[in-house]
């Protein structure tokens, strides 16, 4: 059957079929490769399937369900070529952050609430798709997601310490009580439980370590569950397990559209969806750049909803593109979607030939398990650079970070992005204006920061870096006041304009009152290199009428040539500055005409 190609579709139809652009690359050496890839990638989520079920306060089937139907539809759907999606760390710990002050994690309710809340943001990811909001994960910065994935990090390993210890540590215990009680109440930690999940955690470290080719996650579970079977035998000891997993497709469900369970969910949706959109889009772009891809945003948007959207029907909680997985199908040699899509289909293979042996899985070895997977998440590396080199990155980090342990995982969240919007408003608020002036060192007339070279009395140069909307507007009207109070005889300004990318209404009119004020005071405001799109923009308000074409120029030769035409000679007479040419020829001319006037007849 001959497809279509995706050129030959309709804008409208062609984020349904985003599979048409990546059909032809398919080939028989691809599909061995993509084969490779998708039973590689279906090992390694085997256990983590289970682990991250397990910090979403879901039953553990249900995080390998969410690795299966999810990662299929948002292959297919997505831009990326090795993005691979299902349940995730940071998505599973907001997960239960928002529901489990509504439900019983584990019971009934609380599932119903996970495939609501899963149906909704998949429904909200895949109208911000359409409506081509792809470019929103930008405003994020990449300290709030460092922050809250090392804050997530410790709540991982927080929500753990019961399993790891053998504690009765009363549920929805806040960081500080968990741990608090943790540490005064150490004489009554299970030496058995403790055992097992101490061994399970070392061994998962050493094979990381020196066996970096094996499946370590699978190896450290073997290992503690070996142990915790000793200690049976030998010890008389019964330590609690995961329990058999069912071995059967995923089943069809349906998330519950009462008005009571979406207000209940309604207050996580916008958090959950900002943080999924962002894991899978950083992740996707992040890959593209080594295979040299391009990632469509608004893409991978449809492509994740779709995928969430599919998953509520299918018993899968809210998934999103997976690092560990992803990095894995791109390690493996992924070349297309395919892979991806293999991956979920092993996967529930796997799960109907391996899920009856999780009975033998302990508690203890769970809970090593997701000690290690917390250790990992977090960014050392990354956090020391941000220290190092930003302050403002290092409060948004901090404050995110902190905000995790100590709020509610979603407000933590929109903390994060919100600082992140006011960090960028204000850099975008205060554009770089820089006076400047001929560099007298320079023999080509170069300009240079006015501070190393002197001044025209009466005309100054500004170079203005960035773009002038109405939040940028009161900077420069105060960077230019001071300059005029410092120089208040310089009153011709002109613009270097080619470092100005955008210009809205506000900062249009701005600048048609800054030319007339000029002009009144006997001075004017001049353009130099202005981009044709901001002229566009200009003319479009209405200022460029008002300003004058006449004073837009090409050059800063062309300029300087025109501007000085239009200053006080008077004063150009007494100058001993001699910035520009034009000054030269003009006191040679006066020099000339006073020797002439005293000349003898």
């Amino acid at each position: 059957m001959n497809l279509p190609r995706i050129e030959q579709l309709p804008l409208w139809a062609r984020p349904l079929a985003p599979f048409l652009a990546w059909l032809p690359r398919v080939n028989r050496g691809t599909v061995k490769a993509d084969a490779m890839a998708g039973l590689t990638g279906a090992l390694v989520a085997l256990p983590q399937g289970v682990a991250f079920a397990t910090i979403a306060g879901m039953p553990p089937e249900y995080g390998l369900y969410a690795g299966m139907i999810p990662a299929v539809i948002a292959a297919l759907f997505g831009s990326s070529w090795h993005l691979v999606s299902g349940p995730t760390t940071a998505a599973s710990i907001v997960l239960f952050s928002v529901l489990s002050p509504h439900a019983e994690p584990g019971g009934a309710h609380y599932v119903s609430l996970a495939l609501t809340l899963t149906f909704l943001v998949g429904l909200i990811q895949i109208v911000m798709g359409f409506a081509k909001l792809g470019t929103l994960v930008n405003f994020i910065s990449h300290s709030v997601v460092t922050g809250f994935t090392a804050g997530a990090a410790i709540l991982i390993a927080t929500n753990q310490v019961k399993h790891f210890t053998g504690l009765e540590i009363p549920r929805g215990s806040s960081f500080t009580d968990t741990w608090s009680l943790a540490l005064t109440h150490g004489a009554d930690v299970q030496i058995g439980v403790f055992a097992v999940g101490l061994a399970t955690l070392f061994l998962g470290i050493a094979v990381k370590r020196w066996l970096p080719n094996w499946p370590y996650m699978i190896v450290a579970m073997l290992g503690g569950s070996a142990l915790a079977a000793a200690l049976t035998a030998w010890k008389g000891m019964h330590l609690a397990t995961v329990g058999a997993l069912p071995a059967v497709l995923p089943p069809l469900s349906t998330p519950s559209l009462s008005g009571e369970d979406i207000r209940a969910v309604a207050s996580g949706v916008v958090a959950v969806t900002l943080l999924a959109l962002t894991e899978a889009v950083s992740i996707a772009r992040a890959l593209a750049a080594r295979s040299g891809q391009h990632v469509d945003g608004n893409q991978e948007f449809i492509g994740q909803g779709l995928s969430n959207l599919f998953g509520s029907f299918f018993s899968g909680y809210v998934a999103t593109g997976s690092f560990n997985r992803s990095g894995v199908n791109y390690a493996a040699g992924a070349k297309t979607p395919i892979a991806a899509m293999l991956a979920g289909i092993f996967l529930l293979v796997l799960v109907l030939l391996v899920a009856p042996w999780a009975r033998y899985l302990p508690n203890a070895a769970m809970a090593g398990i997701l000690f290690l997977v917390a250790w990992g998440l977090i960014d050392f590396k990354e956090i020391i650079h941000v220290l190092k080199t930003s302050r403002a990155e290092s409060a948004i980090l901090f404050s995110t970070f902190a905000a995790t342990l100590f709020l509610a995982l979603e407000e933590a969240i929109i903390i994060g992005v919100l600082m992140s919007l006011s960090l960028y408003l204000s850099r975008t608020s205060k554009p770089h204006v820089r006076v400047r002036a001929p560099d007298p060192n320079s023999s080509k007339s170069k300009f240079t920061d006015a501070a190393n070279a002197p001044e025209c009395p009466q005309l100054r140069f500004i170079r203005i870096d960035g773009s002038l909307f109405f939040g940028a507007t009161s900077h420069i009207r105060e960077s230019l006041a001071a300059q005029d109070q410092a120089h208040p005889t310089q009153k011709h300004v002109a613009v270097v304009a080619h470092g100005i990318n955008f210009i809205d209404l506000a900062g249009a009119h701005y600048l048609a009152e800054e030319a007339q004020r000029r002009r009144a005071a006997g001075g004017g405001l001049y353009f130099i290199r202005i981009k044709d799109t901001v002229q566009e923009q200009m003319a479009d308000s209405g200022a460029l009428k008002i300003i004058g074409g006449i004073n837009l120029f090409d050059s800063k030769t062309e300029a300087i040539g025109a501007i000085y035409r239009r200053l006080d000679h008077d004063v150009c007479r007494t100058c001993k500055a001699h910035i520009f040419r034009e000054c030269g020829a003009a006191a040679t001319a006066a020099a000339r005409a006073i020797q002439a006037e005293f000349a003898p007849a």
